[in-house]
Parts: C-alpha cells; sequence; structure tokens
C-alpha cells in the first residue's frame, strides 16, 4: 500500500487533534479522520496502530501541551502567583483545546509507560513550584492532587455548559485558586 506523499504520524496527529477539539473525543472515528485527511480509512495504519493508539496518542500530546501551557504562564512567578497562573494556565488550554483536554481526562491505559513518564512530568513540573512552601513530599503529592481535582473540575463543568449564570467566570476562578492558595498557606503556618 503506498503511503500518501506528505503525510506522515504528525500530519494524522494533527488532523485528530483538530477533529477532537471540534466534535468530541469520544466523537473521534477513524473514517472522520480519514475524511479529513482525504485518504481511505486502511491508510490510517500506515501511522497508527488503531483507535486506542490514536487516543493514547491524544492523552499524551495532551499532557506535554497542558504541561508547556503551564510552564509558560509560570515564568518569572514564585510560590501563591506562579500556582495561580498554573491554575488559570490549565483551565486556558482546556477552554482552547477542548478535545485534546477531553483525551487528557479519559487516559486510555494508565499502565502505558510513556503515558506514565509524560504524567510524571507534569506531577514534577508542580512539586517544583511547591518546593518554597517546604512541604514533606506526601503532603506535596496531596497539594498536587488537591489542585488538578480543583481545575479539573472547574474546566469539566464549564466545558459542560455548568456555570450558566452571568458571572465572570475568570473571576470565579481567581477567587477559587486564592481560596485554595489560603488554604495551603495556613497548613504551612506562612499566612501573609
Amino acid at each position: 500500500m503506498a503511503i500518501r506523499q506528505g503525510l506522515d504520524a504528525e500530519t494524522v496527529l494533527q488532523a485528530a487533534i483538530e477533529l477532537a477539539n471540534q466534535q468530541g473525543v469520544e466523537q473521534l472515528s477513524l473514517a472522520a479522520l480519514a475524511g479529513q485527511l482525504h485518504i481511505k480509512t486502511p491508510s490510517l495504519y500506515n501511522h497508527i496502530k488503531g483507535l486506542p493508539d490514536l487516543r493514547m496518542q491524544l492523552s499524551k500530546r495532551g499532557l506535554v501541551l497542558v504541561k508547556e501551557a503551564m510552564i509558560e504562564a509560570v515564568i518569572g512567578k514564585a510560590e501563591d502567583e506562579a500556582l495561580l497562573a498554573a491554575g488559570v494556565a490549565y483551565v486556558e488550554f482546556a477552554r482552547k483545546q477542548p478535545g485534546l483536554y477531553e483525551a487528557i481526562s479519559a487516559l486510555p491505559d494508565y499502565e502505558d509507560p510513556e503515558l506514565k513518564e509524560v504524567g510524571a512530568g507534569v506531577v514534577t513540573f508542580l512539586l517544583r513550584i511547591l518546593a518554597p512552601y517546604g512541604l514533606s513530599e506526601e503532603d506535596a503529592l496531596h497539594v498536587v492532587r488537591g489542585f488538578r481535582s480543583m481545575v479539573h473540575g472547574f474546566a469539566s463543568l464549564e466545558h459542560r455548559n455548568g456555570f450558566r449564570m452571568g458571572l465572570d467566570r475568570d473571576e470565579s476562578l481567581r477567587r477559587l485558586l486564592q481560596t485554595y492558595l489560603r488554604g495551603l498557606r495556613a497548613d504551612v503556618g506562612r499566612e501573609k
């Protein structure tokens, strides 16, 4: 089977990201992806192993990109300001890349070594932000878990149209993050 000129794994992945962002990751099919690329569905198998492999690739790419967005947001910031910026960047990523964010939320195989490595990179990044707080490793991991639960919950509710009141969502997010940070500071005896 001849591989179409100019078509490679990255092009296939980018097309899948576009479709996932437009339709949602659960509605993504190989037939739709092939149609987007103007090829026959079997031709996709030159670049991916199938739909589960494609979803795994979407999850990995999503984790890489959300980490990059948070890193960019925290440059030049520390402690509370950095954690606040990371939280806002996380939710902004979910807003801009809804399908890719869904792929992160529905991780297809928690035991995949590459996926574990990429996920661990996100956790390590957040732990670095928390280092100045002087938390034990276990406490810092609990803070990361709480942080992720909070921003994921906000992003998920927003994505599912859960905030219908006319209030500014960015202000709600800022207040949520600041409340979390006040609790964190009080927990470590650093109330400012």
